[in-house]
């Protein structure tokens, strides 16, 4: 996918989509892969991250509304990874099948705290 194109995916208005944009546009690191993967097995799977990263305190952005929305989703989901230039986040992008639409967004960062 075309940095460009993936930019423009990026507009749902979320914290972690609009800072993942910002890193596509920075040049940052960025890979969308082929094939789709169950939403319901990726719900549970960031719902484990979800509680974890509670625990822990790492901070994130948008990772409870991104399980919701692969709960609601229904569909398998694309997934995409964007670095920040500097390293400081990683952003998990879950777009449709088709790879044309944002089903969700969420940043990690790389700092424990």
């Amino acid at each position: 996918m075309e940095r460009e194109a993936l930019a423009g995916l990026l507009t749902d208005g979320t914290r972690a989509a609009t800072a993942a944009r910002a890193a596509v546009l920075e040049g940052g690191a960025y890979t969308v892969w082929d094939g789709g993967v169950p939403c319901e097995e990726l719900a549970g799977t960031y719902a484990r991250r979800l509680r974890h990263t509670r625990r822990t305190g790492r901070r994130t952005l948008d990772l409870e509304r991104a399980v919701e929305r692969l709960r609601g989703h229904g569909a398998p989901v694309r997934l995409g990874r964007v670095d920040a230039a500097d390293r400081s986040w990683t952003y998990l992008l879950f777009l449709d099948e088709d790879g044309e639409s944002l089903v969700a967004c969420t940043g990690v960062s790389r700092s424990p705290r």
